[in-house]
């Protein structure tokens, strides 16, 4: 209408390193969840309200997508699993604990809705070049 373009050029390198950081990012914080959920099992089921061996389970299958993930081998699987963990998360905060989308003191599953868009980046657009 004004002569302005409407989308913005990107060369496709730069859309390769941005998944690769969006990969990165997400492994990151499934990664030391599930570090966390696999070094303390019985102090997060009970901080969860979730059985010891699920616990373990849930920390081994977020320690399992973080690297596949970071890796880029086998990512959009591993986003299908993150994404499986966090529609969970997000069950347990909605309807067991009854938190709103924003929560109080940050504790709403806003964040958790946040990890499953960039999981769906992930499932939608491959891993990118940078990956195993």
């Amino acid at each position: 209408m004004f002569g302005i373009p409407v989308a913005v050029q990107v060369p496709a390198q730069f859309s390769d390193l941005s998944l690769l950081f969006l990969r990165l990012m997400v492994a990151l914080e499934f990664g030391t969840s599930g570090y966390n959920h696999l070094s303390k099992p019985k102090e997060r089921a009970k901080s969860l309200g979730l059985s010891v061996p699920f616990t373990i389970f849930l920390g081994a299958a977020e320690l399992a997508g973080a690297i596949a993930v970071a890796s880029g081998f086998l990512a959009q699987w591993a986003a299908i699993g993150l994404i499986l963990v966090m529609l969970g998360a997000i069950y347990m905060k909605a309807a067991k604990w009854k938190t709103g989308f924003w929560g109080e003191g940050s504790m709403g599953w806003h964040y958790e809705m946040l990890l499953v868009v960039m999981n769906l980046v992930i499932l939608t657009m491959g891993p990118g070049r940078y990956s195993w």
